[in-house]
């Protein structure tokens, strides 16, 4: 599913918000969850996941075409941990 697809669904769920509205509003969310993230909080949804930082130290790697050794510097990286209830309902069989 995409960002555009998510606003068409507000959409067609509520007659009350025009798509601009919802696209503003998954905007929003999506915006402070980012911003969370930034700020090195974790980002709880429950039923469905959590978002966090993880960080990664610099290490050394090789370039595969010409053998050369690159450093990679230290960087954080977003994680996500799926909830129960999401884990649960992706694995059921209908």
């Amino acid at each position: 599913m995409t960002k555009s697809e998510l606003v068409e669904k507000i959409v067609e769920a509520n007659s009350v918000l025009t798509r601009k509205e919802s696209e503003l509003v998954v905007n929003l969310v999506f915006d402070a969850m980012s911003a969370a993230l930034k700020k090195g909080e974790k980002v709880e949804i429950r039923g469905f996941g959590s978002f966090t930082i993880r960080e990664r130290g610099p290490r050394e790697a090789r370039n595969p075409k010409s053998g050369e050794v690159v450093r990679i510097p230290a960087k954080r990286t977003p994680f996500f941990k799926t909830g129960k209830d999401l884990r649960e309902r992706v694995n059921t069989l209908d």
